[in-house]
């Protein structure tokens, strides 16, 4: 896919805490605080004028209810597809070759994990350290390519507390 992108960068919301209730880390689901305060942070993502046409998702359920919930409310509904790439452990360079396969879209939303959301967004900054998002924190990068080796450029990173803060 050739010319300029928009990507925005998410980490999925509040999830259940890791224990016994939920023994498969890949099964645990947002909760319902997760998913209020979500729906707050996506209200945010539109007062920034925050638009997707297609959603990738990590395969991992908190990920995808994050996914789905951001995708509900954007105009046109855009398709949220998963993309194995984002799953917990997979390298930026590995993620963005992944994503250069499927992607079709010139405004795209990640929604995944931590820290390699972070480290994707400095990967693709060129910054020396991994950036941190915290649940439901979201970023904007503008790549001239998803195949470039260059610097794209941050828009703007904002924080979860902030995003619900701009949707009131």
């Amino acid at each position: 896919m050739a010319g300029p992108t928009e990507l925005y960068l998410i980490r999925h919301a509040i999830a259940a805490e890791r224990g016994a209730d939920w023994p498969d880390d890949d099964k645990r689901p947002l909760t319902e605080r997760g998913i209020a305060r979500f729906k707050d942070c996506v209200k945010g993502l539109a007062w920034l004028d925050a638009t997707v046409d297609e959603v990738f998702t990590s395969p991992l359920v908190r990920a995808r209810q994050t996914a789905e919930i951001l995708a509900a409310a954007m105009p046109g509904k855009p398709p949220v597809k998963v993309l194995d790439a984002l799953a917990p452990g997979h390298t930026p360079t590995s993620l963005l070759a992944a994503l250069n396969k499927v992607a079709r879209r010139r405004r795209i939303a990640l929604v995944g994990h931590e820290p390699d959301l972070g480290e994707l967004a400095a990967h693709l900054i060129g910054a020396g350290r991994a950036m941190p998002f915290k649940k439901g924190g979201a970023c904007r990068i503008d790549v001239e390519s998803l195949a470039s080796r260059r610097a794209a450029a941050l828009d703007w990173f904002v924080t979860p507390k902030v995003l619900r803060r701009l949707g009131r």
